[in-house]
């Protein structure tokens, strides 16, 4: 097993030369590339190598979890290097892909098996989420016009971003399917005067985005019901998805994309923000067991494919892959500084699951096949619209590099 190790750090280091980081092994054996090590992989015990060296990133997660392996420094810098010799799915044995198979059969996002993998991932309490994301409890990609931008400034310019995408007028009607806990609604209707309806299966997110919406006192204009996105119904003038159609399931995106056709009405605008990739890849076993059970994430072409079988036109597609990995290192570090009141409501095997899951996101956005997309489309065709972006881009007068 030690053998095994070295020969994927020497791959390691064959990827990226200038990389400083370290393996120290369960005997007290260390190798070393580079003179200051920005990350060291602490192996406390063989069995870790083994459950590396049999499945993957799911056994290097799985040892993480169990603490029979440490990480000494930045783990999104460890992942990065383990991207750099493509250590992912494409090479698993027959039998883990059989196992994802099972899995996935298993956990298909039937109306029943839907509300219990949300459940799964939103229902920890919205305490916890409190604790890292930002005020407006927005959980998706945020939009930074500026470096400086702060994680909530940054979560406001996402909802502006597809405010002026939709070009929501007052006394529009706006349906958010997979609201979570109302962020983009609220945004909408303070800022834009619409009226509207969005919809969650995750119990929590109901209670608290109903609860803030009255706070607010915008009860009269928005609401949010506790309803699978399958039995929704009404028309209205814009229609908008954020980061709910990766739960919807491959087989179910034909479902998906007729309901939505139902919602919205004939030239009206919709936008559809995904997490996607290019090209169809192997799934993320760690990911599908752990953190998103019967998740699915969908290439840019089944995105686009299944608009244009029900007649939506698309009209643009905007990738935000490295807004996401910004958002994620800002979660990262709110997470960090609240690492200890995690475990008080939890433990450290889920302090530490947790802690993966955002780093190795950040990870795979930066530096693999994780991509954010924003795709716009219209229910037929609408020749009333602009021909150019200054609806959506005339504002912005700085260009954010990170």
């Amino acid at each position: 097993m030690k053998a095994f190790m070295k020969e994927v750090a020497g791959m390691m280091h064959q990827a990226d030369p200038e990389a400083g980081f370290a393996f120290e092994f369960w005997d007290g054996d260390t190798i070393r590339f580079g003179n200051f090590p920005k990350v060291t992989l602490r192996l406390n015990s063989e069995n870790a190598a083994r459950r590396i060296a049999g499945n993957g990133f799911l056994g290097f997660g799985e040892a993480y979890m169990d603490q029979e392996l440490d990480v000494e420094g930045d783990l999104r810098e460890l992942i990065r290097l383990g991207l750099a010799i493509q250590f992912n799915q494409r090479n698993i044995s027959t039998l883990q892909k059989l196992r994802f198979l099972i899995s996935a059969f298993r956990n298909r996002d039937t109306r029943r098996r839907a509300r219990e993998n949300i459940a799964y991932h939103y229902d920890r309490g919205n305490e916890f989420y409190a604790l890292y994301l930002d005020e407006s409890m927005t959980y998706s990609c945020a939009y930074f016009r500026t470096p400086g931008d702060t994680l909530e400034e940054a979560q406001d310019n996402k909802h502006d971003h597809i405010c002026r995408k939709l070009m929501l007028q007052p006394g529009e009607s706006l349906v958010d399917i997979g609201c979570g806990w109302g962020g983009m609604l609220i945004y909408a209707a303070r800022h834009y005067g619409i009226s509207g309806v969005g919809c969650t299966i995750s119990r929590h997110q109901f209670e608290y985005a109903n609860a803030k919406i009255r706070e607010m006192g915008l009860q009269d204009r928005i609401r949010v019901v506790y309803r699978d996105y399958r039995e929704m119904e009404g028309q209205f003038d814009k229609f908008v998805s954020i980061g709910m159609f990766e739960h919807v399931g491959k087989q179910y995106h034909p479902v998906f994309f007729k309901k939505v056709r139902q919602l919205l009405k004939q030239g009206g605008i919709g936008l559809l923000h995904s997490i996607g990739k290019d090209f169809p890849a192997g799934r993320d076993g760690w990911t599908a067991r752990y953190i998103f059970p019967g998740g699915y994430v969908p290439t840019l072409a089944e995105m686009a494919d299944g608009a244009g079988e029900v007649g939506f036109s698309v009209l643009d597609v905007e990738n935000l892959r490295l807004h996401y990995a910004r958002t994620l290192d800002c979660w990262l570090e709110n997470y960090e500084q609240n690492a200890d009141k995690v475990r008080e409501m939890f433990d450290e095997s889920f302090v530490r699951r947790w802690r993966l899951f955002l780093a190795s996101s950040s990870a795979g956005f930066r530096y693999s096949l994780t991509r954010l997309f924003q795709m716009t489309f219209t229910h037929g065709l609408n020749n009333q619209l602009p021909v150019t972006r200054d609806h959506v881009y005339s504002h912005e007068t700085s260009a954010a590099t990170f």
